[in-house]
Order: structure tokens, then C-alpha cells, then sequence
């Protein structure tokens, strides 16, 4: 078992778009591997927020020495294509013997803040209000701040007042949120909403939509101590993640989570495709477990679709691994499991199953 480091440089990222087939890989691991992935987030480096993420941070309050080097860098130095998504995600990850038709299982081991803040944006004709908000303007972004408060880290940010871009813009500098000002407390979840394989294309994606791939999957299960497998399209597999967030509501529904870099620590392994078939089914896309649940997903432009393929993979999921046929399965999941929008913001919307793991004896 080896342990590799991936800094977020210039040389190590993408910003916008998902790699390639046959894409330089950043580095190569084998299974059991450990990464350790320095994420950054986008939010306070995108065009819409002056591309300054040193003067825009300072504007809320910031110290300079809070404002990571590598976004700073990023921002200078990483093309961001026109029209492409918003995402820094590291440049793929080649896997040794894996192939496509196989699966990848990825550890979430820790997930640290790298920053005691982050942002919250909505932007003109996304999120699930479009058309409604924001008002006026093309994007509202929130700054919130972690801290320690009553005995952990928890989320803190004002219910009112102007935004960070406004902030930003005007040239002044405002104070840090603060419970002890009346501002609001909320828990965090640190989890990684891009975690995916390189698709078999022959042009690079939008960072935006997931896919059977993963990617931009949101799903705020994927906490410390949880998997993610992920299908093969690709020799090698291509992994790569981003879009790091300290919190995120199931549906995300403004367009972005609390979203802020996180140190990831992460173990890959190689699952032959026979091996989960006997397990899992034949699943088409990502699935999830926890202690507790094993999370079947489905994605579609419309919610409902989603829905729907998220029900397809459940039964298919329940008959490989607790023996349902399909009508005794679809009346289990229509009892007994909770079925969550993981998002429905991110052009394919995503909704997920918790199938427990104690009913079905796993």
C-alpha cells in the first residue's frame, strides 16, 4: 500500500471540463492505494467573483494568510473555458489493472477543512427557483464561515444584509459572521460533491452534469467513513474529484452547497466487474454505502425519471443481494425506503436510495 499526495497546481488540475480518454494521467496508483488530494474550491475564484479570490475573500472579512496559495495561483494561471462548468477537479488518476466493465470502490477515509470559510451562490437561471432568484442580478453569492462553537465546527452565516459580490465590489470589508451577533448556526457534513471515472467520450464534458460515471453526483452520504463504486468506462479508470463542500441540504437547491477546499484522504480498489455483479447486481451507475444503508442512484433530466431509474437500480440491487423478485422488491422500496433528491440543480437531476443494511441482512 502506497500513499500519494496530489497538491492542487496548475499542472495538476482541469477547471470546467472532465478529462479525456487517454488524458495524461496526474499520477498512477494501484489498489489499496491511498490518495491524499489537497481539493480546492471554486467558489471566490469564478469570473462572476473578480477572479481575485485574495481581494474577494479579504472583502468578507478574511485575513490574507487564510487565502490558499493554490487558488490564488489557479485563478492566475488555469484556463477556464467559456461554457464550461465551474468545477477544479484534478486531472485523472490512472488505476493499474482496472478496465472497463470492472468497478472502482473509493474509501472516504478523512475529510479536513483547508480554509475556515467558503461560499453559498445562486446564479441567474439556476437553482430550482430560476426565474425567481436571484432578483436583478446575474449571481448572489453568501459567505459563511466554520468555527467552533458550542464543541465543534459548525457552519455559521447572516440571515440578511448584502451579498459577497456586493461586498466585494463596493470595497469595503465586513466583519466575520458570528453566532454572538445573532448570525445563524448550522451543522457540517464535509463530503465531496465530484467524485467520478473518465466517460468514454471523445470531447471534454461540462464538470456539470453526472453521470453513470458519477462525477458531479452531490450526494451528502459520502462522509468520512463511507464508499463509492463506480463504474469502468476506461482503461486505467481515469478517477478524479472536486467540488469539495462543508455542507449540503439534499436537493441543493439555491445551484451550490456550503461550498470550501477540503484536505481528502481517500483508498481506491479494484472490484472485479463478476465480483459485484454477485454482490450488487448489475448496476448501470454509482452506488454508495454506509454503515447503515446501501444507496442505489438514478439521474434523468426530469425528476421524476430520476426517480424512476433510481427504482430500476434498487430492484435490480435487492435481487442480487437479499433474494426479491421484482414485485416483492418494488413493494419493499414502496414501504420501507426513503428516496432522496441528491440534487436537482445540476441540468441531470439525481435523487438516491437508503436501503438498510439490517433488513436485508447485509
Amino acid at each position: 500500500m502506497a500513499i500519494t499526495h496530489i497538491a492542487s497546481t496548475p499542472d495538476t488540475v482541469r477547471w470546467g471540463t472532465l478529462p479525456l480518454p487517454g488524458d495524461r494521467p496526474v499520477a498512477t496508483v494501484e489498489s489499496d492505494d491511498i490518495l491524499r488530494i489537497d481539493t480546492v474550491s471554486h467558489e471566490g475564484l469564478l469570473e462572476d467573483q473578480g477572479r481575485d479570490p485574495l481581494a474577494f475573500f479579504h472583502a468578507q472579512g478574511v485575513r490574507d494568510e487564510d487565502v490558499l496559495a493554490d487558488a490564488i495561483d489557479i485563478a492566475e494561471r488555469v484556463e477556464h473555458p467559456q461554457g464550461s462548468g465551474p468545477h477544479v477537479i484534478t486531472r485523472p488518476i490512472a488505476v493499474k489493472d482496472v478496465h472497463p466493465g470492472d468497478w472502482l470502490a473509493i474509501d472516504v477515509l478523512s475529510l479536513k477543512p483547508r480554509v475556515p470559510y467558503g461560499v453559498i451562490s445562486n446564479r441567474h437561471g439556476k437553482g430550482v427557483l430560476m426565474g425567481g432568484l436571484p432578483r436583478g442580478r446575474k449571481t448572489v453569492s453568501i459567505f459563511a464561515r466554520a468555527m467552533e462553537y458550542q464543541g465543534r465546527l459548525q457552519g455559521v452565516m447572516r440571515r440578511s444584509g448584502t451579498d459577497a459580490i456586493e461586498t466585494f465590489r463596493s470595497g469595503r470589508t465586513l466583519r466575520l459572521p458570528d453566532p454572538a451577533d445573532g448570525d445563524i448556526v448550522f451543522p457540517l457534513a464535509p463530503f465531496l460533491g465530484m467524485i467520478g471515472v473518465t466517460p468514454d467520450t471523445d470531447e471534454h464534458l461540462s464538470t456539470v452534469p453526472p453521470g453513470d460515471f458519477g462525477g458531479n453526483i452531490d450526494i451528502n452520504l459520502l462522509v468520512e467513513g463511507t464508499r463509492l463504486y463506480l463504474p469502468v468506462f476506461t482503461e486505467g479508470a481515469g478517477l478524479y474529484v472536486g467540488d469539495p463542500h462543508f455542507a449540503q441540504g439534499n436537493g441543493e437547491v439555491a445551484l451550490t452547497a456550503f461550498e470550501a477546499s477540503l484536505d481528502a484522504t481517500l483508498r481506491v480498489r479494484v472490484v472485479a466487474r463478476d465480483r459485484f455483479v454477485r454482490n450488487f447486481g448489475p448496476l448501470h451507475g454509482p452506488l454508495v454505502e454506509t454503515d447503515d444503508y446501501l444507496v442505489p442512484t438514478g439521474r434523468a433530466l426530469r425528476l421524476d425519471d430520476a426517480l424512476a431509474d433510481c427504482t430500476q437500480e434498487a430492484i435490480r440491487l435487492l435481487g442480487a443481494c437479499a433474494g426479491f423478485d421484482e414485485k416483492h422488491a418494488y413493494a419493499y422500496l414502496s414501504a420501507a425506503v426513503d428516496f432522496d433528491i441528491s440534487e436537482a440543480v445540476d441540468i441531470q437531476r439525481g435523487v438516491h436510495a437508503k436501503i438498510r443494511k439490517r433488513d436485508i441482512g447485509r
